[in-house]
């Protein structure tokens, strides 16, 4: 696909602080994301939460975060400063992670999830355009992976960190350290000039002389069989996947009810390192091979996953299953912003398209856990697991027979 007009290309290359200083700005920012995982549960069950309370303050913040993709793309898209909207939304985050570790009652903790949910719909799309109006549309796939590179490691930090914290010293002190952690991801924020992002090429623009409505249209973004199909394989993604973890850890409490916490901690670890190690690379063979292939290796790895979790019985050796989540990971983490910067790239609407996408995201991982535990419950888990591969299946024949190639090539 080539580009709309030369002038889209990067003007000039950014300087080594900005490109730096967002690289920090993602390893510090996936350290407060960290803080708001399962510490949450804990920490409430540990101010005597019951579970319902605990489910209801967690659902609605899905829904918040669900409900609030799009306009979180469109905030972005018509914010002049990517900056300052992150650097907002860091604040609030900052403040919800206050709130939590303050004043643990039901109102306060309702609005502090609110809060946290709201903000990070604005700084996913706000990281991906910073990206974009830094290196350019050409350029984008290897910055996207070294974007999930730093935001592994800063997960997997993190986690060592504020598991120690809780462990060590109390539920409550790890949302003192996300309040903390806020501070120097800011200060990273800071270190990006503002003059190196291309504001117009943020958010998906391309000059022109005359102003076209028809290839800046909502409308006509919404409608693009590319995009739709997509969206599409990505609800398919997490409707296969977001229930392959949950569900298996509860197999491995039941088998090895001793060791489990150290498999489980195991389990989110390999991906994660597989991911550090895999993501740039991703981004340069995307540029090199073409999006397809590594879609269809990546749904591919998502299907054999689930077949492994159906038959493998000894729980030691699904850790090593692992393996195959951190090739799916690894690729859908460049992918999905890549090819939504592919498809929405000359519209002016890069960071909605990212919005709508989202939602299918959240939409595939909300029904995954109630379908997959149902099935579960019914049929057992390892029918459960193949269901789950059945439906990794179908988003592989998506991409196999429907899904056309977007990769952009210099005019």
């Amino acid at each position: 696909m080539p580009l709309p007009r030369p002038e889209a290309r990067n003007a000039s290359t950014p300087s080594r602080q900005s490109l730096r200083g967002l690289d920090w700005f993602i390893f510090f920012l996936a350290d407060v994301q960290t803080g708001f995982g399962p510490f949450i549960a804990v920490y409430l069950t540990t101010e005597k939460w019951t579970q319902a309370e605990i489910g209801l303050v967690l659902s609605i913040g899905g829904v918040v975060g669900l409900v609030g993709q799009m306009p979180g793309g469109a905030i972005v898209d018509a914010a002049r400063s990517e900056r300052l909207v992150a650097g907002f939304a860091i604040a609030a985050i900052g403040i919800s992670a206050l709130a939590y570790a303050t004043w643990p009652i039901f109102a306060v903790v309702l609005t502090a999830a609110t809060l946290h949910a709201a903000a990070s719909c604005v700084l996913g799309p706000a990281i991906a355009a910073i990206s974009l109006g830094l290196v350019g549309p050409l350029a984008i796939g290897e910055r996207l992976g070294r974007n999930a590179r730093y935001a592994s490691l800063g997960n997997g930090v993190a986690a060592a960190v504020m598991g120690t914290c809780g462990y060590l010293i109390s539920s409550r002190s790890v949302f003192l350290v996300t309040f903390i952690l806020a501070i120097p991801t800011l200060l990273a924020l800071a270190r990006i000039r503002e003059r190196d992002i291309d504001v117009a090429r943020a958010h998906g623009a391309v000059p022109r002389e005359v102003p076209d409505a028809k290839a800046t249209s909502v409308l006509r973004l919404v409608r693009q069989r590319p995009l739709l199909i997509f969206a599409s394989s990505v609800l398919l993604l997490q409707l296969a996947n977001a229930a392959m973890l949950p569900l298996m850890a509860g197999i491995v409490t039941t088998r090895s009810s001793r060791w489990a916490p150290v498999l489980i901690a195991a389990c989110i670890i390999v991906p994660q390192a597989i991911v550090a190690l895999m993501s740039p690379s991703v981004g340069r063979m995307a540029q090199q091979w073409g999006r397809r292939p590594l879609l269809l290796a990546g749904f591919a790895a998502l299907a054999v996953r689930g077949v492994l979790f159906a038959t493998v019985q000894d729980p030691y050796l699904l850790v090593a299953v692992q393996v195959c989540d951190g090739i799916t990971a690894a690729v859908f983490s460049v992918m999905v912003p890549l090819i939504v910067a592919d498809v929405a790239f000359g519209s002016g609407h890069f960071n909605l398209a990212q919005g709508i996408v989202g939602t299918a995201t959240g939409i595939g991982a909300s029904c995954s856990n109630v379908l997959a535990g149902y099935v579960s419950d019914r049929f057992g888990s390892s029918i459960a697991f193949l269901g789950l591969a059945g439906v990794a299946g179908a988003g592989l024949a998506i991409i196999w027979f429907v899904m056309p190639e977007t990769r952009r090539s210099a005019p």
